[in-house]
C-alpha cells in the first residue's frame, strides 16, 4: 500500500517497522479501515445504545467519557456523518469544552450483548444547538423522556471507521427490566447519579485544592518535545491550528504568549522542528529496538492470548 494512502499516524508506522507488522497492518488497513459508514455499520450504530468517547484540548490533553440513550440515540445523517445528542449532565462540559479547540474525537462502540463486536469511528466534531440541528434535519426524533432532551448536538464528519475485533470482548447479559431500576435522566440528585462513591467529597476539607501538573511547553507539537527549554520555542512554528483559516484571521487554537510570538518568525524555524523530529524518533527507534517481534504462535487464527483467556 503506498504509503501515502495508508490510514494512521506515522508513530504507528514506525512502530509497525521496528515490530515486524507492517505486513499485517497493511492488511487490516486494505481490507477493514473505510472513510466512510458502510450499510453494515450503519445497521449497527443504529441499534447501539452506548459508546465510549475520547477527545483533546488543543495541548493534547486527553479525556475519555461515556454516552448512553435508548437505541438509535446516535443518529446516522448519511454515510459520512453521525450526530449524537448531548443531554443534560454535571455541568462541566468537558467534551464539548475540548472539541470547541479541538475537533478531533474517537468513538468507540462496543456491542457487548449481541454480537460482542466493536466498531470505531474517527473523525471531526461541530457542535450544533438543537434548534439549529432540528432545522436542518427536520425528521430527528424527540424523546419523550425529559432528560433525554437535547441541548446540543454533536455532528462527526467520518474519517476512519473499521471494526474492534471480538477477540478480548466480554460476552455480557442485560438485567431484566423488572429487576433494575429505572435509570436517572438528567437528574440533579446527588445519590441518583451515584452519590460520593469514590470518597472524594467526604475528604475534600482535608486535602489541598486540586492543582493541574504544570504545563511547561505542548507535548510534541511539530517535533517539539515538551522537556526542550522555552528559550528554544521563541521562534518554533505552531503546528495545531497553524492551518490558514478561511477567510483570513487568526487559528483558534494558535500558540499565544511570549514563547509562542506570532511575528516576527524566526527563517531557521524548519531546520530547528526538523532537528527535533529527528531527536524524538531516534529516540523511540531506540525504545523499540528493544522490543521483541511477535511470535509465530502469536499469529495462529486459534491463539487466545499467552493466559488462555477463554470467555466464550
Amino acid at each position: 500500500m503506498p504509503r501515502q494512502e495508508r490510514p494512521g499516524s506515522d508513530g504507528e508506522h514506525l512502530v509497525q517497522q521496528r515490530l515486524g507488522t507492517t505486513e499485517r497492518a497493511d492488511r487490516f488497513y486494505g481490507e477493514q479501515v473505510l472513510d466512510h459508514l458502510n450499510v453494515r455499520m450503519q445497521e449497527f450504530v443504529a441499534r447501539q445504545e452506548m459508546f465510549f468517547l475520547s477527545t483533546a484540548d488543543r495541548h493534547g490533553e486527553c479525556d475519555a467519557t461515556f454516552r448512553a440513550g435508548p437505541p438509535g440515540f446516535v443518529q446516522v445523517l448519511d454515510a459520512r456523518t453521525l450526530a449524537y445528542p448531548e443531554y443534560r449532565g454535571n455541568g462541566v462540559m468537558a467534551s464539548i469544552g475540548n472539541i470547541s479547540e479541538n475537533p478531533r474525537l474517537g468513538i468507540l462502540m462496543v456491542d457487548f450483548t449481541r454480537d460482542r463486536i466493536g466498531l470505531h469511528v474517527n473523525g471531526r466534531a461541530r457542535v450544533v444547538m438543537d434548534e439549529e440541528m432540528r432545522l436542518q434535519h427536520p425528521g430527528l426524533p424527540v424523546d419523550p423522556v425529559p432528560g433525554r432532551r437535547a441541548q446540543l448536538w454533536v455532528t462527526v464528519e467520518v474519517e476512519e471507521a473499521y471494526i474492534h475485533c471480538a477477540k478480548h470482548i466480554p460476552h455480557l447479559q442485560k438485567v431484566p427490566a423488572q429487576q433494575r431500576g429505572a435509570r436517572a435522566w438528567g437528574t440533579d440528585d446527588a445519590k441518583r447519579k451515584g452519590g460520593d462513591f469514590f470518597g472524594a467529597a467526604a475528604e475534600s476539607d482535608q486535602r489541598p485544592p486540586f492543582r493541574r501538573a504544570e504545563r511547561r511547553n505542548e507535548h510534541l507539537r511539530g517535533g517539539l518535545h515538551e522537556d526542550t527549554d522555552d528559550a528554544v520555542y521563541q521562534g518554533a512554528a505552531p503546528a495545531y491550528g497553524s492551518e490558514p483559516v478561511p477567510g483570513g484571521g487568526t487559528p483558534a487554537a494558535s500558540r499565544v504568549g511570549p514563547a509562542y510570538p506570532a511575528e516576527p518568525r524566526d527563517p531557521g524555524r524548519g531546520d530547528f522542528v526538523e532537528e527535533l523530529n529527528a531527536e524524538f524518533l531516534d529516540r523511540v527507534d531506540r525504545v523499540l529496538a528493544r522490543a521483541q517481534p511477535r511470535r509465530p504462535a502469536e499469529d495462529d487464527p486459534e491463539f487466545r492470548g499467552w493466559f488462555d483467556r477463554r470467555d466464550g
